[in-house]
């Protein structure tokens, strides 16, 4: 692998408000291809997780943090030859206290879908805690993945993912039992505790999300009923109990296949905030809805996109009453990347394209963070024959 080269340049990009807004590029160059990045800010640092793989499919998962204006150096978590690597099942982390836990995938047989959910415990410092070890034990060649976690302060982490061990057996029409999606929540030893099922029938391959609020956690995923309505629906640990999932929003979407386009859930003290792509009236559509009551309640979703939605969201609070929502949009012309800040009393900002993107899989979903005001976004593009991961920044205040 060759040295990871760092550039640093300035971009001036025209947004939709007229307003010229200064972004730094931070370019990534490996040899090999890299893609699938997860991006989280933790405890005044930004941390970036990615999967490096070459022609003959040998991979590894990479960890870098950003600190001090500066990416410290490449810890390598995970290497293998039998992964499951995609676009929209990429794998995930979070960061509590001095450890870091992630997620990859492995294939179980030789079906498209059949995969495990494997998970790697360190030390920020590169001091292995547990390695390599399996979330779901069910021990059926089935899909396990699209896998979110969240950090329990200091104690651990939680995590939630869709479960496929129905899936290998048949209803009395003969047809396949749905996607479950579970969770459980991890010690600082690697042990894996309180597991349950949260919902029994789930869209087969949407991203999960998860978020921890003062009041436990909380996870957010796109649904399916017997009807095929596959809206957003959230459930929450309210005094170590979890609660019947109720929708987000009752969109009445009916759709007769998973779209592949998972919602994001973001908390600030009790205040919590959706975002999700949704089919309404036959036009796709981003939206975004607030709850001012840890998600017992939203408000009326505010619709984020302008033109055609294609999705692919991501969130995170500024503050108390304000966020940066991140999603991809397309039309005749061309297909972009864009972020609005969006405030708890309906206030949306005009639209700022961060760039133009290309609409298909390799892009995969954008990752957005804020840390110390300035705003990150992640991406995959495809670059000298190889994918390689773009990186962004702004500052909040142009927003």
């Amino acid at each position: 692998m060759k040295k990871f080269i760092i550039a640093f340049f300035f971009l001036s990009l025209f947004s939709c408000n007229s307003n010229d807004i200064k972004i730094e590029e931070i370019s990534f160059s490996y040899e090999n291809s890299n893609a699938q990045p997860s991006l989280v800010a933790s405890n005044g640092s930004l941390s970036l997780t990615w999967i490096s793989s070459d022609e003959d499919m040998n991979v590894s998962l990479n960890f870098r943090q950003f600190k001090d204006e500066k990416w410290t150096n490449t810890q390598t978590l995970a290497v293998g030859s039998n992964w499951f690597v995609n676009w929209a099942d990429f794998p995930t982390h979070a960061i509590s206290g001095d450890q870091v836990l992630t997620s990859y995938l492995k294939k179980s047989a030789s079906g498209t879908y059949t995969y495990d959910v494997f998970l790697s415990l360190q030390k920020l410092s590169g001091e292995k805690i547990k390695e390599d070890f399996i979330l779901n034990t069910d021990g059926f060649k089935a899909e396990h993945g699209f896998v979110s976690i969240a950090a329990k302060n200091n104690e651990g982490f939680f995590i939630s993912w869709l479960d496929g061990r129905n899936t290998v057996e048949k209803d009395m029409n003969g047809n396949h039992k749905p996607m479950t999606i579970r969770f459980a929540e991890i010690t600082n030893a690697g042990d894996i505790i309180n597991e349950t099922e949260l919902d029994s029938s789930v869209c087969d391959c949407c991203q999960t999300s998860i978020t921890y609020s003062d009041k436990g956690p909380i996870v957010v995923y796109r649904d399916r009923s017997q009807e095929e309505v596959r809206d957003i629906y959230i459930t929450r640990n309210i005094n170590d109990e979890w609660e019947s999932p109720i929708p987000v929003h009752n969109d009445g979407w009916i759709i007769y296949g998973c779209p592949v386009n998972g919602p994001k859930v973001v908390s600030n003290s009790k205040n919590l905030a959706v975002s999700w792509f949704t089919v309404l009236d036959e036009k796709p559509t981003v939206n975004l809805s607030f709850s001012e009551s840890y998600g017992s309640s939203f408000g009326s979703p505010i619709k984020i996109n302008d033109l055609n939605a294609i999705g692919r969201v991501d969130a995170a609070f500024l503050n108390e009453k304000e966020l940066i929502v991140s999603y991809m949009e397309g039309d005749d012309v061309g297909t972009y990347l864009r972020i609005k800040k969006v405030s708890i009393d309906g206030k949306v900002s005009e639209p700022i394209t961060i760039s133009k993107i290309d609409s298909g899989r390799g892009t995969g979903v954008p990752q957005l963070e804020i840390l110390n005001d300035e705003i990150f976004i992640v991406w995959t593009v495809f670059d000298d024959k190889n994918n390689q991961l773009k990186t962004v920044r702004l500052n909040s205040k142009d927003v």
